[in-house]
């Protein structure tokens, strides 16, 4: 099976207050992985629809970002989880 690698882009632009995750770490779906405070001072949860290995943190505390920003590399799993 061919593996699906998932770039995971910053919701806002900001600064990276909290990075929750770190390499080789097992995430679920939406699960927080990084909060950044926006340009309007608001704290933002980033977070994906998927679940699986992380394979890169590509962004620090204290590091602007943007849209365009990749914050991390996920694995997926392509496992289907959640509720009716």
């Amino acid at each position: 099976m061919k593996a699906v690698i998932e770039s995971i882009y910053s919701p806002c632009n900001g600064v990276v207050e909290e990075v929750l995750i770190n390499e080789k770490s097992y995430v679920y779906e939406w699960e927080k992985l990084l909060i950044i405070r926006n340009n309007k001072g608001i704290l933002e949860e980033a977070a994906v629809g998927i679940s699986g290995n992380v394979l890169s943190v590509d962004v620090v505390v204290g590091q602007e970002v943007d849209t365009n920003t990749v914050l991390c590399k996920v694995e997926d799993d392509l496992l289907i989880t959640g509720c009716e």
